[in-house]
């Protein structure tokens, strides 16, 4: 039937424009944004997929950078303790030579003058091997703490070692002395014990230092993971979007040419009034 009042035929091309109209805009978004999901009105369940991925990956970066906090405390700590116990075997060489009951006063009253000298470094070490308001050598605290999961339910902990003189595992006291031979010689076996101590509060938290390392190796691969996940889910593929607008552009001017065509067919009745 022809007729004036209706055209189906240019009702029918104008939806399909339109249609192709409205998949042009979504693959230009698709190229302007670089993501073929990039809101809710997109595809909603995956945008919510991708956010919750995405606090998951904000969430590890907390948990990253509070590990690399606890590893450069506890690296301070192994720092103060290696210098420890490097003055103590320099302590255990004085008192040593000190406990020589040959030696004369002069050179014994030098030894303790060095003895004491390295014995109140050991206070200063311990007092300044402070990172981020933690010092874990020097009593103040008793461990570290750091995030290890996203949402904040899993911690690492690392206890701190107290290495102060006069205390458990430093038991040289502050106002020991190797004036004396019979000094000296009890001195030996006291830095003895130390140094033994001292090694071992080292491993401890050399052992600390490797549960933060492993933990932190594991978030970066983990948030990586997560990133990759969460492109898979959103980003656009070039080339197939690059494929689609020209086919869509195509579509586009066949479909501006047939409703221009369905436009044209009333006119046809103006031959049959001639």
């Amino acid at each position: 039937m022809i007729s004036v009042n209706t055209n189906s035929g240019a009702m029918v091309a104008l939806q399909y424009l339109n249609q192709t109209n409205s998949q042009l805009t979504t693959v230009q978004n698709a190229i302007n944004t670089g993501y073929k999901v990039s809101s809710a009105k997109d595809d909603g369940a995956t945008f919510a997929i991708a956010q919750n991925m995405r606090g998951d990956v904000a969430g590890y970066t907390s948990v990253s950078d509070s590990l690399s906090r606890g590893m450069s405390a506890v690296d301070v700590a192994l720092s103060a303790g290696q210098s420890i116990s490097d003055l103590l075997i320099e302590m255990k060489q004085k008192a040593l030579s000190a406990a020589d009951t040959s030696l004369d006063t002069a050179s014994r009253q030098a030894l303790n003058e060095d003895f004491k000298a390295l014995r109140d470094q050991i206070a200063t070490v311990v007092q300044n091997a402070v990172f981020n308001g933690y010092n874990l050598v020097n009593g103040s605290t008793t461990k570290i703490t750091a995030l290890a999961s996203s949402d904040g339910s899993r911690r690492i902990t690392v206890n701190a070692e107290k290495m102060a003189l006069s205390g458990s595992i430093v038991t040289v006291k502050s106002t020991n002395t190797i004036s004396t031979a019979a000094k000296a010689s009890t001195m030996v076996t006291t830095i003895t014990n130390s140094l033994t101590n001292v090694n071992a509060a080292l491993a401890r938290l050399g052992s600390g230092a490797k549960k933060f390392s492993i933990q932190s190796d594991f978030v970066q691969k983990l948030s990586d993971t997560l990133t990759t996940g969460i492109g898979n889910l959103v980003d656009a593929d070039m080339a197939k979007e690059s494929a689609l607008l020209q086919s869509l552009q195509v579509k586009q001017q066949l479909g501006v040419q047939a409703l221009s065509i369905a436009n044209s067919a009333p006119s046809i009745t103006l031959s049959l009034f001639r």
